[in-house]
């Protein structure tokens, strides 16, 4: 069986593929889940237990929200990928960054592309959301016309270059699949709670592959009490409303479990009844179904 350390060296600078120029490196990482038992023990002055116990703690603090403890470890990452994606990255305002520079050195000659069969669909029921997928046919004419603005919009920069334009002005114009790369050093407190919204079913799909590769890639192998207790309590766990625990407190008490959807209506809050569509009722009556509480 490998040490922390043996495995950090494993990880070190691996390159995990990500999209279809992106990838995933793990620079260095401070701590691990001994790490996170100890800072919390130092409350009332124990030392290190054994692995059951040290599980144990973990998945206390998991479970009651003790967070300054998570905050002992950090991770540091290097990152490529598209400008689009990184916008909605860089909103985690909880890490230190320090991004590739287009001021000061020539844009990276690489873009996103997006094969014809992965166009997807607007969702009809959430604003900033997909759904389903173009036909193939209708993609392979948009693939093709992807390509030849990312080229023409990369053959209009190096001209720009070439002509002697700042590379600060030059760059103004590349599109936002055009891929750039950064270092990301983040506590494990906030690198979870990254995790945690873009894993996220409704997260948008390119950013959730980076998620995906960090989570299951990295993080699970360097902390893997944590990760058992992240999943357990936070990733794959239901969080229930009071709104929502009414719902099934009045379909329990009506006898009406597992219910049908007018049993749902019914029972629903009073807040809901009066509006034509209330995103807040429809993931009520999602979890309900998950639960097998609500027939499909």
């Amino acid at each position: 069986m490998s040490t922390h350390s043996e495995l950090v060296e494993t990880l070190r600078w691996k390159k995990f593929p990500v999209l279809d120029d992106g990838l995933v490196a793990l620079v260095d990482v401070m701590g691990d889940d001994r790490a996170i038992v100890q800072a919390a023990r130092v409350s009332y002055g124990e030392g290190t237990r054994t692995v059951s116990d040290d599980r144990t703690l973990l998945r206390y603090l998991m479970r009651h929200g003790h967070t300054s403890p998570f905050e002992m470890a950090e991770v540091k990452l290097f990152v490529r990928v598209p400008m689009d994606c990184w916008r909605q990255w860089i909103r985690h305002r909880t890490a230190s960054v320090n991004e590739y520079s287009t001021r000061y050195s020539v844009a990276i000659d690489a873009a996103q592309r997006t094969p014809p069969d992965q166009w997807r669909l607007q969702s009809a029921q959430n604003r900033q959301g997909s759904e389903g997928f173009l036909p193939k046919e209708l993609g392979e004419e948009l693939s093709a016309a992807e390509l030849e603005l990312q080229n023409h919009a990369r053959s209009v920069y190096q001209r720009r270059l070439d002509l002697g334009v700042a590379r600060e002005q030059a760059r103004k114009d590349l599109p936002l699949s055009t891929y750039t790369e950064a270092y990301w050093k983040i506590d494990l407190h906030n690198l979870l709670h990254f995790l945690e919204l873009r894993l996220a079913p409704q997260s948008q799909w390119e950013i959730r592959r980076y998620a995906q590769t960090i989570g299951y890639e990295i993080i699970r192998p360097l902390f893997p009490l944590v990760w058992e207790a992240f999943e357990d309590y936070r990733l794959l766990a239901m969080p229930l409303s009071r709104l929502e625990q009414g719902v099934i407190e009045r379909l329990a008490q009506a006898g009406k479990v597992p219910a049908a959807e007018e049993d749902f209506l019914v029972a629903q809050d009073p807040a809901w009844k009066e509006l034509a569509r209330c995103r807040e009722r429809d993931e009520c009556r999602e979890k309900l179904r998950r639960l097998g509480l609500l027939r499909p």
